[in-house]
């Protein structure tokens, strides 16, 4: 075969490097987008984020004109203006060029401002276990070699105050010279368990159980009762089986109820009261509010990213030559890129959620039972946006309601069919299932066949194995446990 050249014609989507981190903003949540803002910030002088000093003494002197506001597209092509936005977009002068303000003027029709009232205040970072502890171990009497391996056994604790690995971890652990037994180990364990919290230190749950039990008053009533339960029944204890606890150990089911109850107020964790684990905190990216007879939804002020180009740079553009000039023109136009894909997520994600509460009105009005079937495709089809899109701007952007704050998927939820060939969401069935629980005659409670009896009776078409996988979704326990705990 001879060597020859051939053309072709055929299309192709690329996507350019602006659409590109226009869908990589979109998928980021609040703390994550202001991570990634600041390092773009940091490698681009001409980007900067508007303080809050800086806000106010701009209130005191700027005009209405000198912050930059998404345009109302309506109001624009009414008055022939939308070629005039364009072309001073594109020359960076104007407006564009001060900071982004996502107010209710801007986008929305909320409140401009929020108290700080709605958020709680994060404390401090909480003492650990550990150092709860070595602050303790410091204060007592113990010589250079208990201290030692006290430290190791501390060092070897889980969040839940137990010894996971046993001892022999605890041994290997200890420097080979100290050379220490495991009685001797044992020995101070046993005292590292009278530390606070009690029971601090153990082996497995009967052996925190007992400790605790005794650190009580040799007087306190159903004491000794409770350490034999504790020591070899703990099993009929976790059943609630009173009426056997009672035959085994000879006493009367009152004695072993009271028993039971002494037990039940130990902690079974006692190192969890310690733990670190940050709590997080979810500020609202969305606001929903009743206005008289209809929904009105806004972007959360104070979670947009206030972010402009720097003036004095700008500026400096113009007096640059050659490769200076040229690396910050490309600085310049790879800022307005980005602030225009942060106007573009801000509408996105304000007309997602629009379509999302005009969608689950009848769930802010009454509650999880009135939620409807939803799924993205509905949204994306309203939108006029794709499956892929609404799913990214859905995760871990939350909703603020007065009924709660909601992450945007929760509004999303499968369907089961009715008997009058509608719809009811899995949301709603699941607040069904809990209302007939709580509402359930301890002494007799419902099983999964009759809660699905009960809710097709509603007209709910649902099966006994749909109902139990519903209950297990909500941590709720089998009708025997129930009946069992009560």
């Amino acid at each position: 075969m001879k060597p020859a050249l051939q053309f072709r014609l055929h299309q192709q989507l690329t996507l350019t490097p602006q659409l590109q981190q226009a869908i990589r903003l979109l998928q980021l949540s609040q703390l994550e987008l202001e991570a990634e803002l600041r390092q773009i910030a940091e490698s681009n002088p001409l980007l900067e984020f508007a303080e809050e000093v800086e806000d106010d003494e701009a209130e005191d002197t700027a005009t209405p004109e000198s912050e930059y506001q998404i345009p109302d597209k309506s109001a624009a092509s009414s008055d022939g203006d939308t070629d005039e936005a364009a072309v001073d977009w594109a020359d960076g002068g104007g407006a564009a060029e001060s900071p982004i303000d996502f107010s209710s003027n801007s986008l929305g029709n909320g409140s401009s401002s929020r108290g700080d009232e709605d958020f709680e205040p994060q404390n401090a970072a909480p003492e650990s276990l550990q150092q709860h502890l070595l602050w303790q171990l410091n204060l007592a009497s113990f010589d250079a070699r208990e201290h030692l391996i006290a430290t190791v056994l501390i060092d070897a604790l889980n969040p839940a105050g137990y010894l996971g690995e046993g001892m022999d971890a605890v041994l290997a652990a200890l420097p080979v010279d100290l050379n220490a037994s495991l009685d001797e180990v044992e020995a101070v364990r046993r005292q590292l368990q009278g530390f606070d919290p009690a029971g601090v230190g153990s082996l497995d749950l009967r052996d925190c159980l007992t400790v605790q039990l005794q650190q009580f008053d040799p007087d306190t009533p159903h004491r000794e009762l409770a350490l034999r339960i504790v020591d070899t029944e703990l099993e009929l204890l976790a059943r609630n089986d009173i009426a056997r606890l009672a035959r085994r150990l000879h006493a009367s089911p009152d004695e072993v109820a009271e028993a039971a109850v002494l037990i039940r107020s130990l902690d079974p964790r006692p190192g969890a009261a310690l733990d670190t684990t940050p709590v997080e905190y979810v500020a609202p990216d969305v606001y929903a509010l009743r206005d008289g007879s209809r929904w009105r939804v806004s972007l959360n002020p104070d979670s947009q990213p206030r972010l402009g180009l720097n003036q004095h740079y700008c500026g400096l553009i113009a007096k640059a030559r050659g490769e200076d000039a040229s690396w910050m023109r490309g600085q310049l136009q790879e800022a307005r890129w980005l602030i225009k894909s942060l106007e573009s997520r801000a509408e996105t994600l304000l007309k997602v959620a629009e379509a999302i509460v005009r969608r689950q009105s009848a769930f802010l009005d009454y509650g999880p039972e009135a939620m409807h079937p939803l799924v993205l495709r509905e949204v994306a089809e309203e939108v006029g946006m794709h499956e892929s899109t609404i799913s990214r701007v859905t995760t871990r952007k939350y909703l603020h309601t007065p009924r709660g704050t909601f992450e945007l998927k929760y509004f999303f939820s499968s369907g089961v069919s009715t008997e009058d060939g509608g719809s009811a969401s899995a949301t709603a069935i699941q607040a069904m299932l809990r209302k007939l629980i709580d509402a359930e005659d301890s002494r007799k409670p419902l099983s999964d066949q009759a809660i699905a009896e009960e809710l097709q009776a509603k007209g709910i078409q649902v099966a006994r194995r749909t109902v139990a996988k519903y209950r297990e979704g909500l941590r709720i326990p089998t009708s025997s446990e129930r009946q069992r705990a009560s």
